[in-house]
């Protein structure tokens, strides 16, 4: 599963990895492993983060075969 979350949150404002842990309820520990690529969000998950940026899911995750 790739995702744009470093980069999305990079371009809302330099949003720190804390607050949008924050902002899903999440550990900032979870967010730098899904930026990393080591970790999956929850389904629930994915939609805070993209609600969060005001974009769609699959404009934040993307899935390679």
């Amino acid at each position: 599963m790739t995702n744009r979350v470093r980069e999305l949150r990079e371009h809302h404002d330099g949003m720190s990895q804390s607050a949008l842990a924050e902002a899903i309820g999440v550990t900032r520990q979870t967010v730098i492993a899904i930026e990393q690529g080591r970790y999956s969000p929850s389904l629930e998950s994915a939609f805070r983060i993209s609600r969060v940026f005001g974009v769609g899911v699959e404009d934040v995750f993307g899935w390679e075969e």
